[in-house]
């Protein structure tokens, strides 16, 4: 199976991540951050995923280390889960929308990171959530998931709309890009024979 577990401890968090690549979008993600629980949730569901995130942190200042370090281990698991990605499609891209919110990603398993991310949110907070996380959030991921990464805003008036819709997007291209490809007979998706 691909799946991985890593962990992460610092000063600010402990941080415990497992996925499982070939799930059914299970997911049992405690953070101590509401709504983002709520948004790795979606992640898990949408992209089949299986999730098992565990996290502590200093919530007591903020939420922003948590958030940040859990897009980290993230980040780290889905690279040891795929492996040399050997076989997998490596693109992904999906346009969601939903309700008055329509989000449009497009992204690369390339091991080259990079993150554009034109999510501009109405208020600065979802609940007690800051909606500048999010980003902080994608920051990590893309960049210790090895993934080029783009999320754009295509409509959008409620900030909690774009954030999930964002989340499910990203899911879905993600699903597409770690997913064999029966055509590649096992090969390494690169003219380079390497990502």
């Amino acid at each position: 199976m691909r799946s991985a577990t890593t962990t992460r401890k610092t000063a600010e968090t402990a941080i415990s991540v497992t996925v499982n690549l070939d799930g059914t979008g299970q997911s049992n993600c405690t953070t101590g951050v509401g709504f983002f629980d709520h948004m790795l949730d979606q992640l898990a569901k949408h992209s089949l995923i299986d999730l098992t995130i565990t996290a502590t942190g200093d919530l007591h200042i903020d939420d922003h280390h948590t958030v940040e370090d859990v897009g980290i281990a993230l980040g780290q698991a889905l690279t040891r889960a795929l492996g040399d990605k050997r076989g997998i499609r490596r693109y992904g891209h999906f346009t969601l929308a939903m309700d008055d919110a329509q989000i449009a990603c497009a992204l690369d398993l390339s091991a080259r990171p990079y993150l554009i991310c034109n999510l501009p949110f109405p208020t600065p907070k979802i609940g007690t959530f800051d909606t500048e996380l999010v980003r902080e959030f994608l920051q990590a991921l893309a960049t210790h998931g090895g993934i080029t990464l783009h999320l754009d805003l295509v409509h959008g008036l409620n900030s909690h709309h774009i954030a999930e819709a964002a989340f499910k997007s990203l899911a879905r291209a993600l699903r597409m890009a770690v997913e064999p490809d029966p055509r590649a007979a096992g090969s390494i998706p690169s003219t380079k024979g390497a990502l």
